[in-house]
């Protein structure tokens, strides 16, 4: 299958892997791109070592094209960046922030860089910053999302109708079904997050994958806006922020209430009481853990067999 965002990574599926903080380490990229599509390492969980370290096994791992995910608002985002030029990175997401800062930084050093946005505004800033790719993301989407609550299904025509450069859909997307209703609707290809959080690779501790494939429509809730808007498993720490919320918690106290290693608790370590656990709606749609390969093909069966089924009638 042969299009822009195939011929812009080199890659045989147009499935990206997100790079998401503690599921996407070396193992899960590897497993990704060795099945065709793109594996991409979320070093937003990552000290600048660990980054290298990933790097390093990912590259003996596979001799296939994959990416490096970098949020902007990491602190130390300079020690990220150099590992990536020295390690001979050549793809980079980047995303939570402004893509001005490094796109043009990387694109010098012949790196192709891919920003992630959940809104037009955005989508709009980063095709003028450069960039190569964008990645629309609508909010049904797991983690941090945008704070405006675009839907993918209007986010992604609307981003199509303005913007030249390919196109890649995110958010709900965990089925060959969703991925071509989001090519219908202008994307180039997608980003799967949630169903590769349930796969034998991601890195995450396997009570949260157990958590997820048994997750049901409206288990997940958009909360946290005045931090950093994020989607959440409904647990004990989520109904601890409902009740701050109700008492009248101030910007402050809800940064307290958060604490640190919030996620690193319980995406990571497995504690699914206390831990914040991140993931889409379509952890509805999700029933069972699979390697990523399989999940690979999956998309693609279901896919190729909705198409035709579609050109048929």
């Amino acid at each position: 299958m042969q299009n822009r965002i195939t011929e812009l990574f080199k890659i045989e599926f147009p499935i990206i892997q997100g790079g998401m903080v503690w599921t996407s380490g070396w193992r899960l990229a590897s497993a990704v791109s060795n099945a065709g599509g793109l594996g991409v390492i979320g070093s937003g969980s990552m000290y600048p070592d660990v980054l290298r370290e990933h790097i390093q096994k990912c590259k003996r791992a596979t001799q296939k094209p994959f990416a490096v995910n970098v949020p902007m608002l990491y602190p130390d985002i300079d020690k990220l960046m150099d590992i990536i030029l020295e390690e001979g990175v050549k793809i980079v997401f980047t995303s939570a922030g402004n893509p001005k800062t490094w796109t043009l930084f990387l694109k010098e050093k012949g790196i192709t860089v891919v920003h992630v946005v959940s809104s037009l505004k955005f989508a709009l800033k980063a095709q003028e910053a450069g960039v190569d790719a964008i990645v629309a993301e609508g909010f049904e989407a797991g983690g941090h999302n945008g704070r405006d609550e675009t839907t993918t299904l209007v986010l992604i025509p609307a981003v199509r109708e303005q913007i030249t450069i390919p196109l890649i859909a995110a958010g709900g997307i965990a089925t060959g079904k969703a991925m071509l209703a989001a090519m219908v609707l202008g994307a180039d290809g997608v980003q799967v997050g949630s169903r590769f959080v349930a796969s034998e690779e991601a890195s995450n501790h396997i009570k949260f994958k157990e958590v997820v494939v048994n997750a049901k429509e409206g288990d997940t809730q958009l909360t946290l806006k005045e931090l950093a808007p994020v989607r959440l498993i409904k647990n004990k720490f989520y109904q601890e922020v409902q009740k701050a919320y109700a008492e009248g918690a101030t910007t402050e106290e809800l940064k307290m209430l958060l604490g640190r290693s919030r996620a690193k608790k319980g995406m990571f370590l497995g504690d699914l009481e206390d831990g914040e656990l991140e993931i889409g709606q379509v952890s509805a749609l999700i029933h069972d853990i699979k390697p990523a390969g399989e999940i690979i093909k999956d998309l693609m069966n279901e896919f190729y067999k909705r198409k035709a089924e579609l050109s048929s009638l």
